[in-house]
């Protein structure tokens, strides 16, 4: 990844998007928000995910490669610039453990306040005995599944190509009660090869549960997000500017918490994460 430059017609937009420059400190990086990835309220989340992870990658003191992200969303990000702080709080012989934030200062002035913090854990992967337990589910190939358009007028919608398989939006919002599982096929828009904050930014990708669960859409958003890798670099590659097959669902729906599981596996059937939100949602 490299420093923050202007924009380019060949930039990608998700590149644009996590052009990090140095800050005034070790483990200080400066970022701007871009219209690009643009939600509701503020950035898509899984956005600001894969701009905390990248923070960690730029560092020179970095170790391996990611093995789990979680990231705490404890205020929205708002439009303009931020400062990402990275710091690796304990370094072992193989492992690593960052904490990350993101400040961003009051739009009336006073001191950067604190709108996302996460934890980072890396390693450097051993070759050893591995085996998969989940298996990739018998759908039809993306070819075959039509893309689905943008289904609200938000920008970070129009940076991902998403073809679904089952389980999408309600055709009517009148509260009936159906499961809460969604599979689709999906990758960035316009395709881009897949690297660790693309993987993250795409673990966030499946719409609230509970709109699905109950064809109500109630007020939603995600407070707490972790992502497993269990792909390493070479995977990676070898899935480069492939599909991805996701699946969500919800286990628990409980006084205005939910939980998201989530399974993302590469067109050959590799398991590339896995993650894990909890939503707050209102009546």
């Amino acid at each position: 990844m490299t420093d923050m430059q202007t924009s380019t017609s060949t930039a990608h937009p998700l590149d644009e998007a996590l052009a990090l420059a140095p800050g005034d400190a070790p483990g200080h990086f400066t970022g701007q928000t871009t219209q690009a990835y643009w939600n509701m309220v503020g950035p898509y989340g899984g956005l600001t995910a894969a701009t905390m992870l990248a923070a960690v990658l730029r560092h020179p003191d970095v170790l391996g490669e990611p093995v789990a992200l979680t990231v705490n969303f404890a205020a929205a990000v708002t439009e303009g610039p931020f400062t990402v702080e990275a710091t690796p709080v304990r370094t072992n012989r193989s492992t690593q453990h960052w904490v990350v934030s993101v400040l961003q200062s009051p739009a009336e002035g006073g001191a950067p306040q604190v709108t996302t913090t996460a934890t980072v854990l890396m390693a450097e992967r051993r070759e050893t005995w591995s085996a998969a337990d989940t298996p990739m589910p018998q759908v039809p190939p993306p070819a075959d599944c039509e893309p689905a358009p943008p289904i609200f007028p938000v920008q970070w919608l129009r940076r991902y190509e998403m073809r679904p398989v089952r389980g999408m939006l309600p055709q009517e919002w009148d509260g009936s009660e159906r499961d809460s599982l969604t599979q689709l096929w999906m990758r960035d828009a316009p395709a881009r090869a897949l690297d660790f904050p693309a993987l993250a930014a795409l673990a966030d990708v499946f719409f609230p549960r509970v709109w699905r669960r109950r064809a109500l859409r109630v007020p939603a958003g995600t407070v707490s997000m972790t992502v497993y890798f269990h792909a390493g670099s070479e995977m990676l590659a070898r899935t480069g500017s492939g599909y991805l097959l996701g699946q969500a669902r919800a286990q628990e729906f409980r006084n205005g918490f939910f939980d998201q599981a989530a399974q993302l596996w590469s067109e050959s059937g590799e398991l590339l994460a896995t993650t894990h939100q909890i939503v707050y949602y209102k009546e």
